[in-house]
């Protein structure tokens, strides 16, 4: 089957379209013929080696890690699907590989697609709105009547938390250039920060939960915006020592992430808040919930840009500008 491989970690390097042998398929498995897949930001930082250290694949390796697609065949033990099922997923870490004609997937880590989106709508989902998911359902605990801050509102994963939290009864805030304004507010933020204008953390204030997107400086102004007993939950890092145990690192990596967030987490503990870190993980139950959603309308996808699958690297480099609005989506098949 034709694929786009990682053949070496480099910055500036590109994936190499490649023949590679059809995947194994184990008794929990659903072999899945990849229609559509979706294009993250982890996708470029794995190419790079940024998550070497806690996601150590051996190259050459397939990336990808969003799909829609049909079921082609399914494992003796497999009961959730059949052959023929139009399917989502974000497959789980150390089985990613949705840049290709085909994938296997563990059974846990699939859902029906939405029957009122298409391949490439459907593809661009399963990521963000997991992360949206586990961030304000699981780890916040998001309520009517709660004030939520997500920043960077037209990205992939803005775009899905606004919507999630306007579901969930929450009053949102967020950031956006002026040109995507009108594509925040009409996913159902109630406050937009122009960041090329205002600063966040002296217009914003009272706030329950932070969903943290940026970079370092971001983090600790977020801190500034919450309330007593409000919660920071970064999806960009540092990595926190309860997410190394949950990942089950080696004792070196779990110093190493208890050095990293010392600070923030420090600083957390001053202002009466609490930090954590969340790097979300593949779930079909989830997803199955998700998908309600998309079909009685409370969600829909929010597409930048659709790619032939011969231009993946094309998409990566798009992807990696920062200006797409909503996801970018490789049409595969």
């Amino acid at each position: 089957m034709k694929a786009f491989v990682v053949n070496r970690y480099n910055k500036k390097g590109i994936l190499r379209l490649a023949e590679m042998p059809a995947p194994n398929v184990g008794d929990s498995d659903v072999l899945v013929e990849v229609h559509a897949a979706g294009v993250n930001l982890l996708d470029s930082d794995l190419r790079t080696g940024k998550f070497k250290l806690i996601l150590p694949y051996r190259r050459p390796f397939i990336l990808g890690h969003d799909m829609a697609g049909t079921v082609v065949r399914v494992g003796s033990k497999v009961r959730k699907f059949k052959p023929g099922d139009d399917v989502y997923a974000r497959p789980r870490d150390g089985r990613i590989g949705t840049f290709a004609e085909f994938i296997a997937l563990d059974e846990a880590d699939v859902a029906l697609k939405p029957k009122n989106l298409g391949m490439e709508e459907a593809a661009s989902i399963p990521l963000v709105g997991l992360t949206a998911w586990q961030v304000l359902v699981e780890r916040a605990n998001l309520k009517k009547g709660q004030k939520v801050f997500i920043q960077a509102g037209s990205g992939g994963v803005g775009t899905f938390a606004i919507q999630l939290a306007k579901h969930l009864g929450a009053a949102v805030a967020t950031t956006a250039g002026a040109a995507s304004a009108d594509l925040v507010k009409g996913l159902g933020a109630d406050v937009v920060v122009d960041y090329r204008k205002d600063d966040f953390e002296k217009v914003l204030s009272g706030y329950d939960v932070v969903l943290n997107s940026q970079d370092a400086k971001t983090l600790e102004k977020s801190l500034n915006v919450l309330k007593p007993g409000g919660k920071l939950i970064s999806i960009s890092g540092p990595p926190d020592p309860e997410f190394a145990r949950a990942k089950g690192l080696n004792l070196v990596l779990t110093l190493l992430t208890r050095l990293l967030s010392r600070g923030i987490r420090a600083k957390a503990r001053r202002h009466g808040v609490s930090f954590s870190f969340l790097f979300m993980a593949a779930q079909g139950d989830q997803l199955t919930k998700i998908t309600a959603l998309i079909e009685s309308g409370a969600i829909r996808p929010v597409v930048d840009r659709v790619f032939p699958f011969e231009a993946a690297n094309e998409a990566l480099a798009y992807v990696g500008t920062g200006r797409a609005k909503g996801k970018v989506v490789i049409k595969v098949r």
